[in-house]
C-alpha cells in the first residue's frame, strides 16, 4: 500500500495540461526535424515534455532551468569527450563531475539533474560528431520555447476559482463560529458542548493556511499570463478579504478559548453577555455580507436582515458579577477587534 501511494497521486493532472504536453512535444519534434534533419530530436522532445507546467510563470522558470542544465551538461561532456574520448569510464566520470559542478554552483534540483543527464546523453549519442553539441543546445531552445508558447496560448491556466473558494469557505466557517459562540452565550452549555466548540474553532487555522496558499498559487498563476490584467480584479478582492481574516481567526479562537476556560451557567443571566451574543450574531451577518461583496455570490445564503452592516450600535457595559469579569473583558476586546476588521476601521 505504501509503495502504491508513493507511485500514484490522489488527483490526476488536468487533461488540458496533458494535451498541451503532447502538443508541445509533437511540435518540438517536427520543428527540430525540419531544422536539424540529421538526428532524432530527443533533446527537443525532453525539453518540451519537462517545461510544460501548471502556470506560465512556472513554465518560464522550468525553461530557464532546463536550458541552463543542458548547456552546462553539453559543455562538460564536449570538453571531457574531446580530450578523453567516449569510453564507459569516461562517461561515468563525466556524470560524477557534472554532479559535483552542480553542487558547487548551488543549482536548483531541476538544473542539477539536467547537467549529468545531458552530459551522459551527449557522450552516449555522439559527442565526437562535429557540431553535435551545438545542435543539442539549439534543440533544447526549440523544445523549451515551443512549450512556453503553447502553455501561454492554449488557455493559460489560472487558479482564481480555487482561491476564491478557499477564501469563501473560510469566511463562512468564521461566520458560523461567531454564530456558535453567540448561541453558547445565550443557552446553557455542557462540557462536551464547550469541547466541541473549541475543536471546531481550532480548525480555522488550517483553513486559513489553505486559503493563504491558494491565494499565493493564484498570484503565481497570473504572473506572465496574457490575461493577467483582466483577471487581476477578482484576485485583488480575494487579497483584500484574506488580509482581514487572520485577525478574525485569532479573535474567534480566543473568544472560544475564553468561553471554554471561564464558562459558568449563570452567564446567560448577565445583561452584558446577552449584548455580546447579539453583537456576535451581527458580526456573523456582516462577515457574510463582506464575503458576498468580495465576489462569493453563490455559496452564501441570503441574509435575513437588510444588506447593510448591522454591527453599528454602541455596546453598553453593565457592571457584571465579579466572577465574570475576566471573560467579559476578554470578549469585549475581541469583539472590538472583530468589528474593526469587518467595518474596515483599523486605526
Amino acid at each position: 500500500m505504501k509503495l502504491t501511494s508513493a507511485l500514484r497521486i490522489s488527483k490526476r493532472l488536468p487533461l488540458l495540461q496533458v494535451v498541451k504536453m503532447a502538443v508541445a512535444v509533437a511540435l518540438a519534434w517536427a520543428v527540430s526535424q525540419l531544422l536539424l534533419p540529421s538526428d532524432l530530436p530527443i533533446f527537443a522532445a525532453i525539453a518540451a515534455l519537462l517545461v510544460v507546467q501548471p502556470s506560465v510563470n512556472q513554465t518560464f522558470g522550468r525553461a530557464i532551468e532546463r536550458t541552463a542544465g543542458v548547456i552546462g551538461g553539453v559543455i562538460i561532456a564536449s570538453t571531457i569527450g574531446f580530450f578523453l574520448g567516449q569510453s564507459s569510464w569516461v562517461v561515468l566520470g563525466t556524470i560524477v563531475v557534472s554532479i559535483l559542478v552542480a553542487w558547487v554552483l548551488r543549482l536548483s534540483p531541476s538544473s542539477a539533474s539536467q547537467i549529468p543527464i545531458s552530459a551522459m546523453l551527449v557522450l552516449a549519442l555522439g559527442a565526437t560528431t562535429p557540431g553535435y553539441a551545438l545542435d543539442r543546445i539549439f534543440e533544447t531552445f526549440i523544445g523549451a520555447g515551443i512549450a512556453l508558447v503553447i502553455n501561454a496560448l492554449i488557455v493559460p491556466p489560472v487558479l482564481i476559482a480555487p482561491a476564491r473558494d478557499a477564501v469563501g469557505l473560510l469566511a463562512r466557517e468564521l461566520a458560523d463560529t461567531f454564530d456558535r459562540i453567540a448561541q453558547a452565550l445565550r443557552t446553557p452549555q455542557s462540557p462536551i458542548d464547550l469541547m466541541e466548540l473549541m475543536i471546531k474553532a481550532r480548525l480555522l487555522r488550517p483553513m486559513l493556511a489553505s486559503a493563504e496558499k491558494a491565494i499565493a498559487q493564484a498570484e503565481e498563476s497570473l504572473m506572465l499570463n496574457p490575461r493577467k490584467a483582466k483577471l487581476r480584479v477578482a484576485l485583488d478582492a480575494d487579497h483584500d478579504m484574506i488580509e482581514r481574516l487572520p485577525t478574525l481567526v485569532t479573535r474567534a479562537i480566543g473568544m472560544t478559548r475564553a468561553l471554554h476556560d471561564h464558562y459558568d451557567p449563570s452567564l446567560q443571566f448577565e445583561p452584558t453577555v446577552q449584548a455580546f451574543s447579539r453583537e456576535l450574531a451581527r458580526a456573523a451577518h456582516d462577515l457574510g455580507l463582506l464575503a458576498r461583496a468580495d465576489g462569493d455570490q453563490t455559496s452564501l445564503p441570503e441574509p435575513a436582515a437588510p444588506d447593510v452592516l448591522a454591527l453599528t450600535a454602541p455596546l453598553r457595559i453593565v457592571t457584571p458579577h465579579p466572577d465574570h469579569w475576566i471573560l467579559i473583558g476578554s470578549l469585549m476586546e475581541d469583539l472590538r477587534r472583530v468589528r474593526e476588521e469587518i467595518v474596515g476601521d483599523r486605526a
